[in-house]
């Protein structure tokens, strides 16, 4: 089954409290699954690897086979695409966790995307900051 996920991370301050968000569509574009939490103090990039493991490991659960993925993290986009290289080592740990979950999929393609354009993901990174610390 394809499917596509647009994930988001985020930390108020950097590092700081963090989150994640993501949004699982079928390939008619409905909403199947969406889900935002907080994950403890962290950088921004480490939230934005966290929320797509996180989507990945729910796409497997829904039986997806295909998948597009939609970040608005032009760094861990090129880094998953191997156009950067990984130098930092935390971000090196969830590097090799995305690319053993995406071993289990037909197909994993990944996109860069500008924030407009993932409005969903990015709100459930705010709702989960906003529940916990207001």
């Amino acid at each position: 089954m394809k499917l596509k996920i647009y994930s988001d991370g985020g930390a108020r301050g950097n590092p700081g409290p963090a989150a994640i968000g993501f949004v699982i569509q079928n390939a008619q574009d409905n909403v199947i699954f969406k889900a935002g939490e907080c994950i403890g103090h962290k950088t921004n990039n480490e939230a934005e690897y966290a929320a797509i493991i996180a989507a990945l490991k729910k796409a497997k659960e829904l039986s997806g086979t295909e998948l597009d993925c939609y970040l608005d993290s032009e760094l861990v986009v090129k880094q998953l695409k191997g156009e950067y290289k990984v130098r930092n080592e935390k971000l090196a740990k969830c590097f090799l966790m995305v690319w053993s979950l995406q071993n289990q999929f037909k197909l994993v393609k990944y996109h860069h995307i500008y924030r407009e354009r993932n409005k969903l993901a990015d709100s459930l990174v705010n709702e989960a900051l906003d529940k916990k610390f207001l």
